[in-house]
Parts: structure tokens; C-alpha cells; sequence
């Protein structure tokens, strides 16, 4: 199928002006000034974008594909992602993930939903690994997954500094590192440690011990949830000074008393320290339960989170004007592509991915391109999954 989308300001990220973008054979083919590509004696869709922009489709790094949860017992096991939610999101790449429950959910069907993705549309990636260590895998080790399972990109989320984790040692910690840097590099692979970061008092102890004790660079780990209080914030904007990457968990307004930083105040602190918004990402760990726990560790609540988050954060940063539209672009894809080498992902280019996506003037999704396929249009989603009404 080709496509020519006609008109739209264009986001590269970097700002192009109003251009015109030929799609063709799931790839971007051309970036031209308006009416300079021509379509003759080609069967094309046009899709007209003027006073609209264009941006890559955001990538998700951090998504329970299989559905996460479980801390209060089977009935509070969270459902699978559909691909309706990840579409109309403005998601055209995830990186799917075990969590607490790494028996019930599993390597194999996590690799199996993430092929399913795949056949209805998007692009999809997944960690080995759940909350624990010794680290459930594949092939029987991190290393040989990173090598031979083309959709493994790393390990995680292993849960540090948490009272669900396998409470892991430094040393069993640093091997794990040391899998995933061997193991990236004999696969072509970013090979990154994906580090769960909870309520402990620990926080980034490892991280910094990790850097400063082996020869393992700071780009081989990423710590996520790191907004979930101020402390734990704190530590982890000390990470980037040092040269470390962040993932921060977009999701649900906090609440007071609810301690979690808000994604405006990490902008802010981002900006006052003078930090490159190059080491921040963004994740909705959707899917994924949010429990609420009291002092002894007791169960209080249960929610979900939902991939709907990334795009209406998203909406907000651009509408509340908190960073110009090409460092938002970053946030949301450019950076996520990068840190984790998913290939021809995160930009808008000749010889790209077709991941694309059209919000209008009202910051409304109108228009979602994965892979070259137009899976909304004007708002309307155009795909389904298979057992979806």
C-alpha cells in the first residue's frame, strides 16, 4: 500500500515545516516540501494533514502485554493489553514485561503475545526476566536470549529496593549486568538492564555501586519508577548527572497524600538542574497493577494502569507547553528508540519505519500509521483485535 500524507508540520523529531510524507512497503520513502511528490499511475491513499502535525508514533518501554498484578491473589491478576488500547494510545512499539508473577506468567507466552501484537499491527519487543533473580529466560541464560531470540532487547523489570523482589544481592546484581552487556553485544542488542525501582530505602545504592565498582558503563541500566516519591526522584536526577538514563512512569494524577512526583515537576526539576531531556523516558506500565500497601505491607487497594496515560500526558506537555514539540517528540519515542537500538524506530526519515502518528489542532489523535498500515483514521479506529466485538 501507498500512502502520501499531504501537508502536515512535521516533528522528526527535530521541527521540519509543513511536508509531505510518502509511505510505501511499511518504510517512509520520501520527506518532501509540499507538492513534490508525485503518485502517477500508483494506487494511493492521500491523507490531507494540513493545520495538523506529525509526529513518530510513541514507543512504550515499559507495557504488561500478558497483564501484570497478582499481589492479592489470583482474582486481582490484571487482563492482557488489546491492540484497540494501544493503538488509539498513538503506540506503535512496545516492550512487553513479566512483574511480580514471573509462574503464572511466563517467558514463553510473554514472547507469544508479543508475536500476536505483531501480526495485528504494531511492533513489539519484551525483557527476560520478571521481578526476580536467578532470572526466568528462553534459552536457559540472559546472554543466549539477547543472542538468538530476536525480540529480547534485555532483562527486567527485576525488581530492586521493593518488598516484592527476590531481595537480590550487589554481586548477583552485577553478573546480571554483566549478562546483559556480554549478551547485548554478541546480538546486535542495547542488552539493558530494566531496574523495577520500589519504595525501599536502598533506592539507586546498586545503580551507583554498579558504576563505581565494575567496568560496566551507565548506559547498560535504566532505573524505572523512579517519580514514585521524592527521595527516590531525587536519587535518580544524581543518576543522570552522572551520566545515567531514567524511566518515568507517566500514569494517573497524584493525589495528595500520595507521594509520587508528577511528570509537570519532573519537567521542572529536569530543567532547573540543567540535565539533557536526552535520559528521560517515558512509560505507562499499563497493564501493570498499582497496589497500595500500608506500613506492615498489607494489600489496602488495587488499580490498573492503562496505556491511555502516555498519549493524554503527552497532549498535556504540548498543550500546557511544559517542552517545545520536538523535545516532546523525544520523550515520547526518539529517546526510547535510541537507548534501546529498536532499529529504524523513534524518527521521521527516508529509509524509516512508517510509524507515524497525526494529532489535530485540539490535540486530538486523528490519524495512526504502524508499519506503513493506517490503523486509525480521523479519529476512527481502523483495526480490531481478533476476538474484539
Amino acid at each position: 500500500m501507498v500512502t502520501l500524507i499531504r501537508g502536515g508540520d512535521v516533528f522528526a523529531p527535530e521541527p521540519l515545516g509543513r511536508k509531505d510524507i510518502l509511505l510505501a512497503g511499511g518504510a517512509i520513502e520520501a520527506v518532501a516540501e509540499p507538492g513534490r511528490i508525485r503518485v502517477d499511475g500508483l494506487e494511493a491513499e492521500t491523507v490531507d494533514a494540513a493545520g495538523k502535525r506529525v509526529f513518530p508514533g510513541l514507543i512504550d518501554p515499559h507495557v504488561h502485554i500478558l497483564g501484570g498484578g497478582g499481589e492479592g491473589g489470583p482474582a486481582t491478576r490484571a487482563p492482557e493489553i488489546r491492540i484497540e488500547d494501544i493503538i488509539s494510545s498513538g503506540v506503535t512499539t512496545v516492550i512487553g514485561c513479566l512483574g511480580t508473577d514471573g509462574v503464572t506468567r511466563h517467558m514463553t507466552s510473554l514472547l507469544a503475545k508479543a508475536r500476536a501484537l505483531e501480526l495485528e499491527g504494531i511492533s513489539t519487543f519484551i525483557y527476560s526476566g520478571s521481578y526476580e533473580i536467578p532470572v526466568r529466560t528462553l534459552t536457559g541464560s540472559v546472554r543466549s536470549d539477547l543472542i538468538v531470540v530476536d525480540k529480547v532487547v534485555g532483562a527486567g523489570e527485576i525488581a530492586a529496593s521493593d518488598h516484592r523482589s527476590s531481595q537480590p544481592t550487589f554481586d548477583e546484581v552485577a553478573r546480571l549486568a554483566a549478562e546483559c552487556r556480554v549478551g547485548g553485544m554478541l546480538g546486535g542488542k542495547a542488552g539493558v538492564l530494566h531496574l523495577h525501582l520500589g519504595d525501599g530505602k536502598r533506592r539507586l545504592e546498586f545503580l551507583f555501586r554498579l558504576v563505581r565498582e565494575t567496568e560496566i558503563p551507565a548506559n547498560q541500566f535504566v532505573p524505572t519508577h523512579i517519580s514514585r516519591n521524592p527521595e527516590l526522584f531525587e536519587e535518580g536526577l544524581e543518576w543522570v548527572a552522572g551520566g545515567g538514563s531514567v524511566d518515568i512512569t507517566v500514569g494517573p494524577e497524584p493525589v495528595p497524600p500520595d507521594p509520587e512526583v508528577s511528570l509537570e515537576d519532573c519537567i521542572a526539576r529536569f530543567r532547573e538542574r540543567g540535565l539533557p531531556f536526552g535520559r528521560m523516558m517515558l512509560s505507562s506500565d499499563s497493564n501493570g497493577s498499582i497496589p497500595v500497601f500500608d506500613e506492615s505491607g498489607r494489600l489496602v487497594r488495587l488499580t490498573i494502569a492503562t496505556e491511555k496515560d502516555l498519549f493524554r500526558k503527552f497532549g498535556d506537555v504540548l498543550r500546557k507547553g511544559l517542552l517545545p514539540p520536538e523535545t516532546a517528540a523525544r520523550l515520547f519515542s526518539t529517546n526510547a528508540a535510541e537507548f534501546y537500538k529498536l532499529g529504524k524506530k523513534g524518527r521521521i526519515g527516508p529509509g524509516r519505519d512508517a510509524d507515524l502518528v497525526v494529532i489535530d489542532g485540539n490535540l486530538a489523535l486523528s490519524d495512526v500509521f504502524a508499519r506503513g498500515k493506517r490503523m486509525m483514521a480521523g479519529g476512527r479506529l481502523l483495526v480490531h483485535g481478533t476476538f474484539s466485538a
